[in-house]
């Protein structure tokens, strides 16, 4: 029963996730993401993995941890693209004012 609540907590978490990604992927733009942010919300879900597994916690749940790990892993992955994005379109940027 509990796995119920559980399962529904890490979907309603979840289900913003594939939105962000494409979002990100489209933008091209890190201006108002936080990769710090999105890291500290993997980690969290690293942890959660980790507790699961080593109190021998193996239920279907896992599934959403690692369903939720792997898109936010996918976002963070696109921040850090961005960020070298911008990086460069400032540096464009830059060298047309001069």
């Amino acid at each position: 029963m509990y796995e119920i609540f559980e399962a529904a907590m890490l979907i309603c978490f979840g289900a913003s996730w594939p939105v962000a990604v494409v979002k990100a992927y489209k933008s091209r733009t890190a201006k108002g993401i936080s990769l710090i942010s999105s890291s500290l919300i993997l980690s969290g879900y690293m942890f959660g993995i980790i507790y699961k597994i080593l109190s021998n916690q193996i239920s279907y749940v896992l599934i959403f941890y690692f369903f939720n790990f792997f898109i936010v892993l996918i976002h963070c992955i696109l921040i850090y693209r961005n960020i070298q994005i911008d990086k460069k379109q400032s540096e464009l940027n830059a060298q047309n004012q001069l």
